[in-house]
């Protein structure tokens, strides 16, 4: 099950907040440059927006308010929060149009999202009286509740209640989200009466944030009267994101047929093309053992979305190998390769680790081969796991013949990312297991894409003196190395002495 903490930090992600004009206009389809697609490659944080904005109207282009507003919506929208405060920042400096309390409330709550909530407070200080309404007042709200500021909440909230500003169900949700990420889920459901009491109809949120304050104290009856209220408002439309929240709480508390009812419930509340429900979904039931239901819903996906993007890949496979289907999961491998999508090692990689896990090396280093002889881009780190895999079960060949087929792909050295105590652990049972001969081949051809550190030798050490090897030639090459010898270095050495 999701950790509590992970599925409230979702809740306050979810939709709580909209500053978006209300008619923005896309760039037009013809394929031209434009603006946004100057601006949309530049996904390093590290690199500035500003030179190519103001290079774009210093080659005398056009800049509409609609289209730079429609970038800062877009990178906000894709989390690259500390882009979006640039763009809008400079939108203002240079008077691209006259902010209206939307556009501040957009730039307040992003300055809270990259620099914190007391820079937020200083720009909304600095707002004429004017552009200090609901929208503005809403903004800081949500930068003080993201930051668990519950007096500067809770004060806030009274100020906006003062000037009628409390007249929506978003500014209650947050109040709600305060309440659940500071460990006091009992006053949640105060705040939906409050709501319900001064006239504000609760929203799908709202009601979702109280299911969620009675699951995360295992308050199933709690949890089930809020939903049943909600079923029963005639202002809502049901969604199935809630019935899969309710779902997850009766997994969590292992009870199965009530949750795979809910997830029923979710599946007739699927809108077409809706992707992320579908994988839910998918995700519940591989968590319920519901094989049949995880390939069913996947082949429903496949017929009413347009078209399957990696992420509905890596989730897919990622049910499938969960409940053991395997030959379903390679299927589906098969069928991504074949997709035209672009290739991302973490799809496969799903595969192999889940193989290496159950101690099906041989199928892992399959899967690894014909990657390579497709000359996909494979990893160290997924060579030296199954090649570790084999050095349990005491197959030394096996174990070099993956790291032999790893070097052979002739990996930039910059490429090459292995965790350091796995190859201490290669380099441990190697040491112990194979012959002098096919040990100081091994370590010639790994030193050439890792540096060698104490830790490394010592391991390499310690397979000799388990073998039963002499050790002279490692502790030549780690003093060749400028690794002089140390503490834990006599320790090994003792070793080899205990064992004569």
């Amino acid at each position: 099950m999701l950790s509590i903490a992970n599925r409230l930090k979702n809740l306050h992600n979810v939709k709580t907040r909209s500053f978006t004009t209300a008619t923005i206009v896309r760039n037009e389809t013809k394929k031209k440059v434009s603006l946004y697609s100057k601006i949309s490659p530049l996904g390093n944080p590290s690199l500035a927006m500003t030179p190519e904005l103001d290079d774009w109207i210093e080659t005398g282009k056009k800049v509409r308010a609609s289209e730079v507003k429609q970038i800062v919506h877009d990178l906000r929208k894709r989390r690259r929060f500390h882009h979006a405060l640039e763009v809008s920042e400079w939108m203002n400096k240079k008077g691209i149009c006259a902010f209206t309390p939307t556009d501040h409330a957009v730039q307040l709550d992003l300055i809270g999202k990259v620099h914190g909530f007391i820079e937020a407070e200083k720009y909304f200080n600095s707002l004429s009286e004017q552009d200090k309404t609901g929208k503005t007042y809403g903004a800081l709200l949500h930068c003080y509740v993201r930051q668990r500021e519950t007096n500067k909440s809770l004060a806030h909230f009274q100020k906006m209640k003062e000037k009628g500003f409390v007249s929506s169900p978003v500014t209650y949700n947050d109040i709600m989200c305060l309440y659940i990420h500071t460990n006091q889920p009992d006053k949640v459901h105060d705040v939906l009466n409050e709501m319900k009491k001064n006239g504000v109809s609760p929203d799908n949120l709202s009601y979702r944030i109280c299911i969620n304050a009675y699951g995360s104290k295992m308050d199933q009856a709690g949890m089930i009267n809020v939903l049943t209220e909600m079923e029963k408002d005639p202002n809502i439309v049901m969604d199935w994101n809630t019935y899969t929240v309710v779902a997850d709480y009766y997994i969590a508390g292992n009870l199965l047929e009530e949750a795979n009812n809910m997830l029923k419930k979710a599946e007739k509340q699927l809108v077409e093309k809706d992707g992320l429900a579908y994988n839910h979904l998918i995700s519940l039931h591989a968590r319920l053992g519901n094989s049949l239901d995880v390939v069913r819903l996947w082949a429903l996906q496949k017929s009413t979305c347009k078209r399957q993007i990696n992420r509905d890949y890596i989730t897919v496979v990622k049910s499938l190998v969960r409940i053991n289907q395997f030959e379903e999961a390679e299927k589906i491998l098969t069928e991504w390769s074949s997709s035209g999508n672009v290739y991302d090692f973490k799809i496969p990689s799903i595969i192999i680790d889940a193989y290496v896990k159950k101690g099906a090396c041989d199928k892992a280093k399959d899967l690894l081969d014909r990657l390579s002889k497709d000359q996909k881009a494979t990893t160290p780190d997924s060579w030296g796991l199954v090649a570790l895999e084999f050095l349990k079960k005491g197959d030394v060949g096996m174990t070099i013949s993956c790291m032999e087929n790893l070097f052979s792909l002739q990996l930039e050295t910059k490429d090459w990312k292995i965790d350091s105590k796995v190859v201490e652990r290669l380099l441990d049972g190697v040491g112990e297991k194979a012959s002098v001969q096919d040990v100081e081949s091994f370590v010639q051809k790994l030193k050439k894409f890792v540096k060698f550190d104490r830790a490394m030798y010592h391991s390499l050490m310690k397979g000799y003196i388990n073998g039963g090897k002499e050790v002279g030639n490692v502790l030549e090459d780690m003093k060749g190395d400028g690794i002089e010898e140390d503490g834990e270095t006599k320790k090994i050495l003792g070793l080899k002495q205990s064992k004569v």
